[in-house]
């Protein structure tokens, strides 16, 4: 049986300085076949020079609206069965791709999978998981997921959560996941990181809350399903 096509979408906004070891870090991988989609929200940096200097790597440009949209337009362009993302700052193993294919084809019944996290230049303030005892604890963005299901459930909104929202959403439809032990993300923190800026500005877990109890009132307020109960 051949190996399902990936489509690792890296979305990135004024990325010059980590992007181009983003890009070799899924180039080296030592799964195939897989193809990188580098989605441009909107920079006015050198990005657009580093990610065409890659022959292999599909490039997209936008205007700028946030990491959610981004990664939604690289998966509308998605060519591949199953979707994988990296931020331009951050790197993966050549291993990500080869053990989390595996552990879905091995597990039919298992739609996402999700792995372990290493960071580079963590700062004192992360604290770790109660689990796994990484430093903030699974990262989300390690996701490898089929495409078919992103698209149905929507892909990401930044506005409601993003990732976190995301997986709400993914378990809220009946779907179910698995985290592997495996390292499959490098993160590197450089103090502009996105998820930095969130943790005074938005505390996503209770926006994607208020979303999940928004769409539970709305389905309750349908007469359509208050019959079911």
């Amino acid at each position: 049986m051949n190996n399902p096509l990936v489509t690792v979408i890296i979305p990135v906004y004024n990325g010059e300085e980590f992007l181009k070891g983003s890009i070799e870090s899924v180039l080296a991988q030592d799964y195939s076949p897989f193809e990188v989609i580098v989605v441009d929200d909107g920079s006015d940096d050198g990005t657009a020079d580093i990610a065409r200097s890659f022959e292999d790597v599909r490039y997209i440009y936008r205007e700028n609206g946030g990491v959610g949209q981004a990664k939604n337009t690289g998966i509308e362009a998605a060519r591949g069965e199953l979707y994988a993302n990296i931020d331009a700052d951050d790197t993966m193993p050549p291993w990500k791709l080869k053990v989390q294919v595996e552990h879905l084809r091995a597990h039919p019944h298992v739609t996402a999978v999700l792995g372990r996290q290493e960071w580079v230049n963590a700062p004192s303030w992360i604290t770790r998981d109660v689990v796994y005892g990484d430093l903030d604890g699974i990262p989300l963005s390690s996701m490898v997921i089929p495409v078919r299901v992103l698209k149905e459930l929507g892909g990401f909104d930044d506005n409601v959560g993003g990732d976190i929202d995301f997986l709400v959403r993914l378990r809220e439809a009946g779907y179910s996941f698995d985290i592997l032990r495996d390292i499959v993300l490098y993160r590197r923190y450089h103090g502009g990181n996105t998820f930095a800026s969130q943790q005074v500005t938005a505390p996503m877990p209770l926006i994607s809350l208020k979303a999940k109890l928004d769409r539970e009132r709305a389905r309750t307020a349908d007469p359509r399903e208050a019959s079911k109960a």
